[in-house]
């Protein structure tokens, strides 16, 4: 009887170190899962953006010559004008980009695709300086380009007035008499001619082999002549021994250097025709 309380004893000895040991390991086993949860926590943390600290920008124009480089860059030539000058020692030039250097758009995150048109380029004084290098297509958000007009050309059946004596050599010259002129407009040619004293009269016609004298024009004046048909005019000015008197021979021409549309005289008496 003995000997079997003595083996039950043991028995029961033996099944509570083993209970024991079962409850002292699982006691461990959330605290070596809370050991592990920050590293875990840790690991899918985003990943923290590198800035570059010399980007390219720093040695490209205008900030080339306009901002300083930050300390353990090689300098560029603002820097390095600053340096020889004597206005900046190499050990005082910033460690990271001023806010001014970040407003200009240098230093900052380093980017793994190229902004084409950089808010720079839509800033002062660089949106004047730079536009001719601005990329094409390149329009800053919420603006509004600007249309251009093309311009227009004279129509060919148009009057033109001539150009003024700096242009061109005077094809005569009058002496005016108080300031006035007197025109002989002789049409020597079968067409019908068009004519018009610029800011005096409205367009008037001439016959063919006929003539018309404007009186009392006021110097500088301009005079327009045309033929109805189209065909083209060559203008021969003569000069008078009456002050204040000039010719104007109109002839037929097939030569386009030759055609003339407009006759104008200056205050000085020079006769210009164009």
């Amino acid at each position: 009887m003995s000997t079997y309380s003595s083996k039950f004893r043991k028995s029961a000895e033996l099944l509570s170190t083993i209970c024991g040991s079962l409850l002292m390991g699982a006691s461990f086993i959330p605290q070596a899962v809370l050991a592990q949860q920050p590293t875990t926590q840790q690991q899918i943390n985003p990943t923290t953006p590198k800035v570059n600290p010399c980007p390219s920008i720093f040695y490209e124009a205008p900030h080339n010559n306009q901002v300083r480089v930050p300390d353990g860059c090689r300098p560029n030539a603002y820097t390095q004008r600053l340096i020889d000058q004597g206005q900046l020692n190499q050990s005082n030039v910033p460690a990271t980009p001023t806010e001014e250097q970040i407003r200009l758009g240098v230093g900052g995150e380093t980017g793994s695709v190229t902004n084409p048109n950089p808010r720079i380029f839509n800033e002062a004084p660089y949106n004047r300086s730079q536009r001719g290098l601005q990329p094409q297509d390149s329009v800053e958000p919420g603006t509004t380009q600007p249309s251009v007009t093309p311009s227009t050309q004279t129509p060919a059946n148009q009057s033109v007035t001539p150009f003024p004596s700096q242009q061109q050599r005077p094809s005569a010259r009058i002496a005016t008499v108080n300031g006035r002129v007197n025109i002989r407009l002789v049409n020597n040619t079968a067409a019908i001619i068009t004519y018009q004293v610029i800011g005096d009269t409205a367009p008037r016609s001439l016959p063919g082999k006929s003539d018309v004298t404007l009186r009392g024009l006021t110097a500088p004046v301009t005079v327009t002549f045309q033929r109805e048909d189209g065909g083209l005019l060559q203008a021969t000015p003569q000069t008078s021994s009456q002050s204040g008197q000039l010719e104007v021979r109109l002839n037929e021409t097939t030569n386009q250097k030759q055609d003339t549309r407009a006759l104008r005289i200056e205050n000085n008496g020079s006769v210009f025709l164009n």
